[in-house]
């Protein structure tokens, strides 16, 4: 006896209802829809997008009213991202519509059609009447020529651009029977005109091999499993991952590609394209609308099987998906901050390899605490390369203590003589140079000798960075910009005001000045506001069109460029005036990553580390790219204070335009959960954020630490659900990257 048929379906709405809402469904629609449909339901008297969330035989509600219409004939999700998106909800105590909009992108939520082009076609190989056609029609001839250069078949705009041709010569070729024009489905994912040499596997050594066998055992068994590989910078990570690809697709699964940001995108690209010649997928925020929906619909439709992009493509509809990469899984950039639900990617990235039996592997030179930790008590697989692959060696690393360097030169300096030198004598052999500065803009402050007033920003409470190619003074938190003031704001003094600090822009400015004709690039996020920036200047340095790379934290991470053999590092301790837990571990992550920038190619590398703090202990294992070291110090330290990876951290935020009502608010919250949830929990006391204030926002936190983070969701979800006041906004940030911003 069969069940009764399914009538009903409840439907999460895309904005503003939390609950899930009962629709029946109309006959013609029976069969047709699936958990994961889109459809068009009337809330009151409008229309509003939903999700199908439930199929029922009986509502849970005593009147319900029809769905509308049907807006997507197949389900814009697959089996195992319902089951994600269901864990995302309760782990991050997200609410379920803010998360499918998180998982779904604009495009497919707002149903985007496809675009249709006009496309040429040849209808055979008219060799034999080329001759004649060129004798008397030649400019029909070039166009057919081309057109056969191109396969036989071409979109209309290319092709008139590639002949240096006009439509009608088109229309008379449609004529003679010799080519078709006809319309047909516009691909608008990014695609690259770039050719690239097909290249075969690489030889491993030993550790390698190793480190793929293990993965490829589980490949083939269709088991879930996590492998952390901790390889040295330079020590082969990639090729690892390149024959567990080219393993998974032969298994006829599809695979996904993280990298923490859209500057490794290319190099990614290229490796991947010379390797394998399975259409390639690219999904990350730079991209259109229209580009995301194309990319989305052929992973559905299983026409590329291989996907790159940021930490938003973990959620791609990938069909049998077998492995998933997350390099350099240490990465902040992984984490989504100040947006709910406050997903880590690679957490993410494990929790679906496990609902889809698939392949996680987490690669990194510098593990994060968690991952290694994970790893070293069993949860994980751990492999280790412990050396550079091929002739390449690991970098001499040389501390710089800059409290000597500013008395040598009476007065704070830029550069040490040490590492002045260095650029010389790679200037002089025409190898290159990357200089690290993890602050942009010229100058950080503009400040009153007289009085010590800072300029500050009016609605956020951070100094104005004084940025020389635009001359203005520009807030980093907000939009807010200004010009450089003349006199001070609080004693009215004309000739007091000096600019303070460096930034990117001020170090390329001086190497142009000390080093008169080398070429600098500067890479942060000045330079990179525009869509394919990033790729840009990476071509430029690696085709050896600069000798020096400027450039913040961005520059640090996995980009190989085999002619650098010298890195500098300016004001290495910055990252630990910050007071919050993972400092040591952010400093230790990003020192390390850039000195593997340095000597990758078969030239010695060196590593100049600039500091006023030359005898830290966590400067000194970095200096020493000796992690074990740096994981056993920092693990006992984590550990006496109850800190992760030995328990989970809930950061709960608040921020309104009224000081007081906004920590009364926090206060509150923070009694609410107090009496909820059991003395397991530790509550921090409310203080204010790091940024105390932001657009105008007052910001107030408090931490949460427990080892069952889970058990505190259904508290979480109703103080979300209580808190209506519409002048104050929460934030729940489960495992926070940063307990001080």
């Amino acid at each position: 006896m069969h069940g009764a048929e399914k009538t009903f379906a409840g439907v999460v709405l895309d904005e503003a209802v939390d609950t899930i809402l009962d629709y029946s469904i109309p006959k013609e629609l029976l069969g047709k829809l699936f958990v994961g449909s889109r459809v068009i339901v009337p809330v009151k008297t409008t229309l509003r997008k939903a999700t199908v969330w439930a199929l029922r035989e009986k509502p849970l509600f005593a009147t319900v009213r029809p769905i509308h219409e049907l807006a997507s004939q197949r389900s814009v999700l697959t089996q195992d991202l319902i089951l994600l998106a269901q864990w995302i909800s309760s782990y991050y105590s997200a609410p379920m519509h803010k998360v499918l909009k998180t998982i779904l992108p604009s495009s497919i939520r707002n149903h985007m059609k496809e675009q249709s082009e006009w496309v040429v076609e040849s209808v055979e190989q008219p060799m034999e009447r080329m001759l004649e056609l060129e004798k008397k029609f030649p400019k029909q001839a070039h166009l057919l020529k081309t057109l056969l250069e191109c396969g036989g078949r071409a979109p209309l705009c290319v092709l008139l651009k590639k002949a240096n041709a006009s439509k009608s010569s088109v229309l008379s070729l449609e004529k003679k029977n010799l080519l078709v024009l006809k319309t047909d489905q516009k691909d608008r994912s990014p695609s690259w005109d770039d050719d690239y040499f097909m290249s075969k596997a690489k030889a491993l050594s030993g550790e390698q091999d190793e480190a793929l066998q293990k993965i490829k055992q589980d490949l083939l068994a269709a088991s879930f499993a996590t492998h952390l590989l901790y390889g040295v910078t330079g020590s082969g990570k990639t090729e690892v991952y390149l024959q567990a690809i080219e393993e998974a697709l032969r298994l006829g699964k599809g695979v996904i590609f993280l990298v923490p940001e859209i500057a490794l995108t290319s190099q990614t690209i290229e490796r991947l394209k010379s390797r394998f010649e399975e259409k390639i997928a690219i999904l990350h925020y730079r991209l259109s609308d229209g580009e995301k929906r194309d990319a989305w619909h052929q992973i559905q439709e299983r026409k590329a099987r291989i996907i790159i992009g940021a930490r938003s493509a973990v959620f791609c509809p990938v069909p049998e998906l077998g492995l998933i990469i997350v390099d350099e899984e240490h990465d902040s950039a992984y984490k989504q901050t100040g947006e709910t639900p406050a997903y880590n990617a690679r957490d993410v990235a494990v929790v679906r390899a496990k609902l889809c039996g698939a392949v996680a592997i987490l690669g990194s030179a510098t593990p994060s605490l968690e991952s290694y930790q994970n790893a070293i008590s069993g949860k994980y697989t751990l492999s280790l390369l412990s050396a550079r692959h091929g002739k390449s060696q690991m970098p001499e690393v040389l501390i710089v203590d800059m409290k000597h360097e500013c008395m040598k030169h009476r007065g704070n300096t830029l550069f040490s003589d040490k590492l002045l030198t260095g650029i010389k004598k790679r200037l002089a052999v025409g190898e290159q140079s990357l200089l690290l500065l993890n602050r942009r803009g010229y100058h950080t402050s503009q400040i009153c000798l007289k009085c010590a007033h800072i300029s500050h920003c009016p609605h956020c409470e951070t100094a104005l960075t004084f940025h020389l190619g635009e001359n203005i003074l520009a807030c980093h938190l907000c939009d807010y910009q200004a010009p450089p003031q003349k006199t001070c704001p609080k004693c009215h003094s004309e000739a007091s005001l000096k600019f303070k600090g460096a930034g990117t822009e001020l170090v390329e400015k001086k190497l142009g000045q000390i080093f008169p004709g080398c070429r600098v690039l500067r890479m942060d996020a000045d330079t990179t506001k525009h869509k394919g920036s990033h790729d840009r200047i990476f071509k430029q340095f690696r085709s050896g069109k600069a000798d020096i790379l400027v450039g913040t934290q961005m520059i640090a991470k996995g980009l190989h460029f085999p002619s650098v053999t010298l890195v500098g590092v300016l004001n290495a301790d910055l990252t630990l005036s910050i007071p919050d837990f993972r400092a040591s571990e952010s400093m230790f992550q990003l020192i390390t990553q850039v000195a593997g920038r340095s000597g990758r190619g078969e030239l010695p590398g060196e590593v100049i580390v600039q500091t006023f703090l030359p005898d830290q202990p966590t400067l000194k294992h970095a200096a020493n790219q000796d992690y074990t070291a740096f994981f056993e110090e920092e693990s006992n330290i984590r550990k006496l204070f109850f800190y992760p990876p030995f328990t989970h951290l809930v950061k709960v935020s608040f921020s309104g335009t009224d000081l007081e009502k906004t920590k009364e608010a926090a206060e509150s919250a923070r009694k609410f959960l107090i009496s909820k949830l059991s003395s397991s929990f530790e509550f921090l006391p409310v203080v204010t954020a790091g940024h105390a204030k932001i657009q105008n926002q007052y910001r107030f936190q408090f931490l949460i630490k427990s080892t069952k983070i889970l058990a505190a969701s259904p508290v979480l979800h109703s103080l979300q659900n209580q808190f209506k006041n519409k002048d104050i906004s929460l934030f729940i940030d489960v495992d926070p990257s940063s307990t001080f911003f």
